[in-house]
Parts: structure tokens; sequence; C-alpha cells
């Protein structure tokens, strides 16, 4: 038997779940242990006393039917019987019904044995001031008999409901509280965790249960881990291509003594180098670089659009999508390396690009495109790696690279929580770069 069809109505998150394993117990607990308590000591307690009550009302009948009349019959049960506690006076028999609250449990049962034990039975009125009537039938016609309520059954049994609703959402109350506490450091944990995945470093210390103790100590050490040898590795490469700077620089200045058709191509060479340099300083600095900052994300690629089109570049810059408002948090620096890397490939490999800009509520969506080759879908997450060059895919009559600027784009992004997406631009024809950033 399958029970995927439930999945649909579960809570999805912890806290939903947490109170639904704790409280669906106890719930159900409750009801049964009062269903089983109503059933077997309120229908026994209740048959008891109507049996006894019975013995009372079956004497008042008999001392009915034994008087010369009516008359007689009254003021003979109200001498005798007086001791019963017991009132008796003539009915009418027409529209004798039962009648009693919706919420009186034992009255059900006081109604089903007067009916099976009590042959003169022709109706009861269970009254809400304590009282009970039952009307019987004589051979001088029918009586009307009083008696307080608390004598056949056990009083108010209703309030035994009312106690344990009221104390069961007591208990529920604390139990939600409890649980609140005992999973915010989960949710503590979560924001640390999830603010650390964009790039974004928030004080936080292991509380809570022993478990929840040792899962917070162990991110918190992975945390340290990975920001060291994010800090190594920027250190490793920045030493490196500072030492190369200085024999570069040395080249440059032999070269600017040589005649210029031989040192042209030498000059080139050396220029490359300074290139590769760069590209490896960027990939180095990596996406930690700057605080995030609240940018508007319009005006922010427009800038970047701009500086692209004054160094000479063919790139546009489309009019924004999206019904979206307000700023996004981005590292300035960083996403404007990410998105510069991309408008320069697109220039590169084509012969213009352009640039445009949705903001959703949810969503903040970058996106470059351009008119060259494109790259194979089975090639695009390789083109992704650091160092990776795709020659047959790529024109590079153009200039080359050392293929970190796909690599850079997407560190950027998954730095701030999103994705760099690769596709085919079907405006244009060539290679469609999306960066996509969760608001």
């Amino acid at each position: 038997m399958s029970f995927e069809f439930l999945k649909r109505y579960m809570p999805r998150g912890i806290y939903g779940r947490a109170a639904l394993i704790l409280l669906l117990p106890v719930v159900f607990l409750q009801l049964m242990v009062t269903v089983i308590f109503a059933q077997r000591h309120f229908e026994g307690v209740t048959h008891q006393m109507t049996d006894t009550v019975l013995r009372e009302l079956t004497m008042v009948v008999q001392t009915v039917e034994t008087a010369p009349d009516m008359a007689a019959a009254i003021g003979a049960v109200r001498t005798d019987l007086a001791v019963l506690d017991i009132g008796i006076d003539q009915a009418d028999s027409e529209n004798v019904v039962n009648r009693r609250v919706w919420y009186d449990y034992s009255g059900s049962v006081i109604i089903q044995r007067l009916s099976d034990k009590f042959a003169p039975f022709l109706g009861v009125h269970l009254n809400t001031d304590g009282t009970v009537d039952v009307f019987a039938e004589t051979r001088h016609g029918p009586v009307e008999i009083t008696f307080e309520r608390r004598r056949i059954s056990a009083s108010n049994p209703h309030q035994m409901f009312v106690y344990t609703i009221v104390f069961g959402v007591i208990m529920t109350v604390i139990a939600i509280i409890y649980l609140r506490n005992q999973l915010r450091p989960i949710k503590r944990l979560a924001r640390a965790a999830e603010a650390f995945g964009r790039g974004r470093h928030i004080p936080y210390s292991p509380a809570g249960a022993i478990e929840m103790r040792a899962a917070g100590a162990a991110f918190v050490d992975m945390r340290q881990r990975i920001e060291r040898h994010i800090e190594q590795r920027t250190l490793m490469l920045s030493g490196v291509s500072h030492d190369l700077r200085t024999p570069l620089t040395r080249l440059r200045l032999g070269l600017a003594m040589l005649d210029e058709e031989d040192a042209a191509p030498l000059l080139r060479d050396v220029a490359d180098m300074q290139g590769m340099l760069d590209e490896f300083l960027s990939f180095a600095a990596g996406a930690a670089e700057g605080e995030p900052e609240r940018v508007e994300p319009f005006g922010f690629v427009q800038e970047i659009v701009a500086g692209a089109q004054r160094a000479g570049r063919d790139v546009t810059l489309m009019p924004s999508e999206g019904a979206g408002q307000g700023t996004v948090r981005l590292r300035d620096v960083a996403m404007r390396r990410a998105v510069d890397n991309l408008i320069s490939n697109a220039v590169r490999y084509g012969a213009r690009a352009e640039v445009s800009v949705m903001l959703t509520d949810k969503t903040l969506r970058i996106r470059v495109e351009d008119d060259g080759p494109g790259i194979p879908a089975s090639q695009r997450e390789q083109a992704t790696r650091p160092f990776t060059r795709l020659d047959p895919a790529r024109n590079q009559d153009k200039g080359g690279g050392v293929g970190l600027g796909l690599a850079i784009a997407v560190d950027v992004a998954r730095s701030h929580g999103g994705i760099l997406r690769l596709g085919e631009s079907e405006r244009m024809g060539g290679l469609r770069a999306d960066i996509v950033i969760a608001r």
C-alpha cells in the first residue's frame, strides 16, 4: 500500500514535522483514554444509579396503581414516599418526547436504560436545572415523577471533556514553546551555513543539545578550514604572480633596446604573459573580495556596460525585464569582474554582445549573449572548469586566454548563492550566459 498521496499534506519544515511527531501521539492517546474512560466509567456508573432509581419508580407506580383514583394516588405517594424526595403530579400524555441537551452524554444512557427496564415508561425530560421528569403510564392515567438529576447519573459528565481539552491545549502550548527552543539552534546553524554559502561570515557559536553542539562545532571547524584554504590559495597565487612581474618587467625593458621589428613579436608574448598573470590574480582574488553591499542591479550593470563601450567593445544594454524592485546584496568588485569577463568572452569570440537584466521578487538574472559559434551542450560543463580552453568550439583568432573567464564567473555566482547557466542564444545564435542569484 502506497502512502505517496500523504506527502502533499505533510509539513515540509523540521518545526512542523517535529510538532506533528510530538503532538499526534499525545492527542491520539488523550482521545483514546477519554473515550474509553467515558464508556467504562460513565456508562457503568449511570447504569447502576439508574437501576437504583428504577426500583423507586416502580414503587411509585405500584402505589398509584393500588389507589382508588388519581387524587388518592398522588396523596399516598406524597405521604408514604416523601422520604424518597420524589415528587409526583398528573401529566398530559400528549406529545411526551424525550428531551436532553446535545452535550449530555450520560443522558442518552439514561433514556436507553429507562426504555429497556421501566415498562410504564412514556418519556423523560432531562432538564438543565438539575431535575429529571419521568412520564409513566398508570391505570389512572399518565403521571409525571420528578426527582434530582444527581440521583441518576454522575453530575456534569461533560466537565471531564472540558478539562481534557483545556489541559490538553495548555500542555500543547508548553510543548510548542519547548520545541521552539530546541529547534532554534538548528535554524541558527542553517542561517550561518546559508550565509557562508553566499560568501558572508556571520557570528555563530554552537548551542542546544549535545548532537546540535557537535554539528555546530563541525560546521565552525569546516568553515575555518575552507577560509584558511582560500586564504592560502590567494596568497600562493598572488605571490607567484607578483614574483613573475619582476622578470617580465626586465624583459620588457630589455626588448625596448632592440629594433622595433625584432622586438614586436617578443613584446606580444610578454603582453600575453602579462594578461595571463592578471587573470591568475583575478582568479586568486576569487569571489571573497569586498563585502556585500546593497546595489541597484540595472544601474550596476549599466556602469559595467558603459565601461566596456569605452574600451571599444561592441556591447549593448537591453531594457530591464521583470517586475521586481529594490536592491540586491552583491560584492561589487567580484560581480563587476564576473560580468566583465562574460562580456570580454562574448566580444572575443563574436562580433557583438548584448546584456540584459531581469529582476523579480525572488531572483536576479544577468544575461550576456553573443553572435559567436557558441559552446556545444556536451562541453558546457567542461568549459566552466579552470584552465579549460575549447579551441574547436571557439574562435581563437581574436586573442586567447588561460581559460579562467567562465571559471571566475562560476565562482562569483556560487559565492552569492547563485549559479552560472550556459545555453544557446535564441536571438543572436551564439552563447548565452546567465548569472542567476536568489534575493
